[in-house]
């Protein structure tokens, strides 16, 4: 795995979570970061969404302190004031000031951050920092995830980029339930950084559905350390795309009682938007995510998705195919049923949908829905 230079890493189990699960982590470096955000678009925002909205624009950042197990969110002035306390504690014992450390939460929503917890432990996360406890950091972020989602690339010419994310509920194309950290050695400008993180956002991150729904506390930092000069830009931003796009596809693999991962595609739609509002409106269809959970081939439900949309088209028009195999045409099916159960059973499944109405086209990663996913979130506090 490789490190970008210029960061370090802790995570530690301050007892907001149960069996002493990592629960605490810190990104710290000791160069000013160059940094940037996309936010939640959540009316209700969590304190440290606030908070990291109004720091972000600090000239200042050294890192991101983070917890899981309690979200602070719906939490009020409390929830602000307690986050700030966490800040100012952490960036005394760094030295640095607490408006360059970026907050972040994720866990149950309504709950204060219990600092008489936290407060006693940051000396000891602070101790355990370490350019290779990255792995660490990301299970101190995790909260239904059953593993850390943990990805990094080198450019041709040797900048570094990683990515830790967490996310496994409460995905929706609004981003998600997530938390995501892109970091990098390469020297960026903020102005940059504003343009380009929103992009790759957009094609990775707001591409993913699992339950439809949208978090209070959904973040997506990028740091740069700016230890390397970049030269080769066409470079850097494919490798730190694919970065974004494996994070955002773990994410899905991992989504809660999730069996199969499904990559919807609309082709021939009139406008890009009519792409995604009909691409989002099948990957967010709880009939059609459990269709494809039993295996059934109940194409209906598909139309039924499209058409919910309001946009004009004519059904008879549309060709749906299954991992490429002609599935649907003029209403009716065209491949026989056994072939078609047979590819539903398959773990990664592509639903492609092509109109007659234009050039542009959308895809969305999605999930099943199965009994797990229930259990997990009829059972969250417990």
């Amino acid at each position: 795995m490789f490190v970008p230079e210029g960061f370090l890493f802790a995570g530690i189990s301050c007892g907001i979570k149960k069996e002493n699960k990592l629960d605490l982590g810190l990104v710290y470096s000791p160069y000013n970061l160059t940094a940037w955000g996309v936010f939640t678009v959540n009316t209700i925002k969590a304190a440290p969404v606030i908070l990291g909205k109004r720091f972000i624009k600090e000239k200042e950042i050294h890192g991101v302190i983070a917890n899981s197990g309690v979200a602070n969110a719906c939490t009020g002035e409390e929830g602000i004031k307690r986050a700030l306390t966490l800040l100012k504690e952490v960036a005394k014992n760094l030295k640095i000031s607490y408006k360059s450390l970026l907050p972040a939460s994720t866990g149950i929503i309504g709950e204060q951050l219990p600092l008489e917890k936290i407060l006693p432990k940051i000396s000891h996360l602070i101790s355990n920092l370490s350019e290779q406890n990255y792995i660490q950091f990301a299970k101190a972020i995790m909260t239904t995830d059953t593993f850390p989602k943990v990805v990094s690339k080198r450019t041709e010419e040797g900048i570094t980029i990683l990515g830790i994310a967490k996310g496994a509920g409460m995905i929706a194309p609004n981003m998600a339930t997530m938390l995501a950290f892109i970091l990098t050695d390469a020297e960026i400008s903020k102005d940059y950084l504003k343009k380009f993180l929103p992009k790759i956002v957009e094609q990775s991150f707001n591409r993913i559905s699992i339950d439809g729904d949208t978090s209070t506390n959904d973040t997506v930092y990028m740091l740069c350390s700016n230890i390397k000069k970049l030269k080769n830009w066409d470079n850097f931003e494919n490798q730190c795309l694919e970065v974004a796009k494996e994070l955002a596809y773990f994410i899905v693999k991992d989504g809660e009682g999730t069996s199969k991962v499904i990559k919807i595609i609309i082709k021939g739609a009139q406008t890009k938007n009519e792409a995604k509002i009909l691409a989002i409106s099948v990957a967010n269809s709880p009939l059609v995510k459990t269709a494809f959970y039993g295996g059934d081939p109940n194409w209906g439900r598909i139309f039924s998705a499209l058409g919910k949309t309001g946009i004009s088209f004519n059904p008879e028009e549309v060709e749906i195919y299954l991992n490429g195999i002609p599935w649907v045409a003029n209403l009716k099916p065209v491949k026989d049923e056994v072939k078609i159960k047979e590819e539903l059973r398959k773990p990664e499944i592509e639903l492609c949908m092509k109109f007659k109405k234009g050039k542009m086209s959308y895809e969305v990663l999605t999930t099943d829905l199965t009994e797990e996913y229930i259990r997990i979130n009829a059972h969250y506090r417990s």
